[in-house]
């Protein structure tokens, strides 16, 4: 979604710019001939045209038909491009707390990093789910038991911890470096 508003927006503002830069050129000709022809746009021929075409022609209602399907596609990816925060739990009843999932990322992933047996992790979190692939360092034995374990108290720690208004769920997957330390 990120990726479609910042290609759709520069474009729609281009198009908009194109727009009124036509519409100037088109005043300030007008101005100066008021007799003549559109300097760009040929609007005495476009009136002519459209001036015997009543509004219950074809060309008419496909033309309405696919501004109004444009115009609710914009509408529909508008309501779509909200933030997701996470929402906390608020200390009075008129206050509205929330975070972003990225510093909820954050956090987890700073606390998972900080163990002992843990070599890399990344975090990618939602307000409904947390997601952790974490990295380990081999035990005495050269396994990785209890990784998933380990990895999964030290998030439900820190899950109970934090005020959040709803648990999100989590989910962990490990795996094992092969280097020692």
């Amino acid at each position: 979604m990120r990726v479609l508003l910042r290609t759709l927006a520069p474009l729609l503002g281009l198009a908009l710019a194109a727009v009124g830069v036509i519409l100037v050129i088109e005043v300030v000709a007008a101005w100066v001939r008021p007799a003549g022809r559109g300097l760009v746009v040929p609007w005495p021929a476009w009136q002519a045209a459209l001036s015997g075409l009543p509004w219950s022609a074809r060309p008419v209602i496909v033309v309405s038909i696919c501004v109004a399907v444009v115009g609710l596609l914009l509408l529909l990816i508008a309501l779509l491009a909200r933030r997701h925060d996470v929402a906390l739990t608020a200390p009075t009843p008129e206050m509205t707390v929330a975070t972003s999932p990225r510093v909820l990322a954050r956090l987890v992933g700073r606390t998972v990093r900080e163990s002992d047996d843990v070599a890399a992790a990344t975090v990618s979190a939602s307000a409904r789910k947390i997601v952790v692939r974490a990295e380990g360092w081999p035990d005495a034995g050269g396994g990785f038991a209890g990784l998933t374990d380990t990895v999964r108290g030290r998030v439900s720690t820190l899950l109970d911890e934090l005020p959040l208004a709803r648990r999100p769920r989590v989910a962990v997957s490990t795996r094992g470096r092969k280097e020692p330390r």
